[in-house]
């Protein structure tokens, strides 16, 4: 039997309000003269498909994208048949924002399939309507009678390598839409606004690569609408367009959504593709491209761009998403013996919440899903005076905890005792699975955890990196190219996966390609309390 949603809300994505803008029935007016059937140039187009995101018990947000201003408007339904539909009249897409929009579905039922259908109107004439798009999704459930399955990765068309139809476009989607997860964690790169995707390229043993390419992706991104070109490029493959329709996800960021590695220090003065030298200019553009195309649900703090946050996934499962972009000091030595601004990753504000959101929650599993490995060293080139730079957290040197290991070092301090921590996490462009092991480590007051490596997504795949021992770990698996940038040809393309059991309570996590072959297997046993 359908159910009736009582509560509708949406955001604002940049557009006007149009809830006064009356649909009858979302079909024209009425009268006695014959409807004027519109031409398909008048209607309004969905070059961007559907996409879910930030789903949780009750909760979801529904993303897409016009052509021209135009009237969202959403339908949902616990059943396909839509016999008892909630419509919501949402907000206007216009250019301030790429046409993009979004609503936030509320009051949904737990551990439910709610179906949704969308269409954009003219906001002058309601007879003139774009084509429906059709979607589905789950929301979280509030008991443990079923599992709980999602994915992860990261890393996504970089290095040149792009929506090759030859190919088959973005095959990992497609190989994860058939596992059908609960939810998808992007942990960052979703573009690489520093990478020219150009039409031929020719891969490892000769092989030549082609591109589906737009002007926008043709060089590196330096305006806004540069930017938000490599934000629409990915969704014109229809894999990604057919898995965002299904599966809801979860985004994050990192670099490559500006440009390489950037920091307080990054440097472009040397870079002749660059014509705009200011990287804060081209951050603020990159972001503001990264929430407009991002499904996830913004903040009504004074911080509305803030992208750390907790989703709750039921009584099983928390997830943490971290931002160790915004808040980091210059990627430099990274060796300094004491915190300060200079050393900060996550930053103090972060930091204090993820402590504090950790101990409160009653999840069985909490999922840490960072956009950088903890122990992986991640260079950025030297310094003035001939000293390797990092850009991750790791320095290189195995021993007690220095630059930004000393802020990762009190977090791992703060919460020593909570239990079923993992962290999920992509960047190195390769599949690895490490535990961390105070007893092997030279700071030594935090509880053991697992951290897991997955990507890359249709980018080069490199690897592997190596592993600074400050926290103890060991690599137990790790899966990388022996030619680095190997294409997407080579099969080096990785998702993670996990999947709580909700009678033992157990996770399992699986690290698989895009042919959907998995190639590592590990069940973690809770700790009780």
């Amino acid at each position: 039997m359908s159910t009736s949603f009582s509560r509708r809300r949406f955001l604002v994505s940049g557009g006007a309000l149009s809830g006064s803008f009356l649909l009858s029935g979302c079909g024209g007016s009425s009268g006695a003269a014959p409807a004027v059937v519109p031409s398909d140039a008048e209607r309004p187009r969905l070059p961007s498909g559907l996409q879910f995101g930030d789903v949780n018990a009750d909760g979801a947000i529904v993303w897409s994208r016009s052509d021209r201003n135009a009237i969202m408007v959403v339908e949902y339904d616990t059943t396909d048949r839509f016999a008892n539909a909630s419509r919501i009249v949402g907000p206007t897409a216009t250019d301030a924002t790429d046409f993009t929009s979004r609503v936030d579905l509320t009051g949904l039922p737990a551990g439910q399939t709610v179906f949704v259908r969308v269409k954009y109107v003219d906001p002058n004439n309601s007879s003139i309507q774009s084509e429906t798009l059709n979607g589905q999704f789950r929301t979280a459930p509030l008991d443990t009678r079923k599992p709980v399955r999602f994915h992860w990765s990261g890393d996504q068309a970089g290095q040149g390598w792009g929506i090759n139809t030859e190919f088959g476009g973005y095959r990992i989607y497609e190989a994860m839409r058939k596992r059908d997860p609960d939810f998808f964690i992007h942990s960052g790169d979703t573009i690489y606004a520093d990478g020219p995707i150009e039409a031929r390229q020719t891969a490892e043993n000769g092989a030549v690569w082609t591109n589906i390419v737009t002007q926008e992706v043709s060089k590196v991104a330096e305006t806004l609408k540069e930017y938000r070109g490599r934000q629409s490029y990915n969704m014109l493959d229809a894999n990604f367009r057919k898995f965002a329709a299904q599966v809801p996800q979860i985004w994050q960021w990192d670099d490559h959504e500006v440009t390489n590695n950037y920091s307080a220090s990054k440097d472009l003065a040397g870079d002749a593709r660059y014509s705009e030298k200011n990287v804060a200019l081209l951050a603020a553009r990159g972001q503001r491209a990264f929430l407009e195309y991002a499904p996830m649900r913004y903040f009504k703090q004074p911080e509305a761009q803030r992208v750390y946050r907790k989703i709750g996934q039921g009584p099983l499962l928390d997830v943490f998403v971290l931002d160790m972009r915004s808040y980091r000091g210059p990627n430099s030595a990274n060796r300094q013996a004491v915190e300060s601004a200079d050393t900060a990753f996550l930053g103090n504000a972060q930091l204090d919440w993820l402590v504090a959101e950790l101990a409160r929650s009653t999840a069985t599993w909490k999922v840490i899903a960072a956009d950088m490995p903890v122990g992986l060293q991640v260079g950025d080139g030297k310094d003035a005076q001939g000293n390797d730079k990092w850009e991750a957290i790791a320095n290189g040197d195995d021993g007690a905890p220095s630059g930004r290991e000393l802020e990762i070092a009190r977090l791992l301090r703060a919460i020593k005792a909570v239990k079923n921590v993992v962290w999920v996490t992509a960047d190195v462009h390769y599949c690895a699975a490490h535990f961390y092991d105070p007893a092997n480590a030279q700071f030594t007051d935090f509880s053991p955890f697992w951290e897991f490596v997955a990507g890359p997504m249709n980018a080069g795949a490199f690897g592997p990196n190596k592993l600074d021992k400050t926290f103890g770990p060991s690599v137990v698996f790790q899966k990388a190219p022996v030619i680095q940038n190997s294409s997407p040809f080579s099969g080096y393309q990785f998702f993670g996966e996990v999947l709580i059991d909700p009678a033992t309570k157990a996770m399992t996590v699986e690290l698989i390609d895009l042919n959907g072959v998995s190639h590592f297997s590990k069940t973690l046993a809770p700790q009780p309390g």
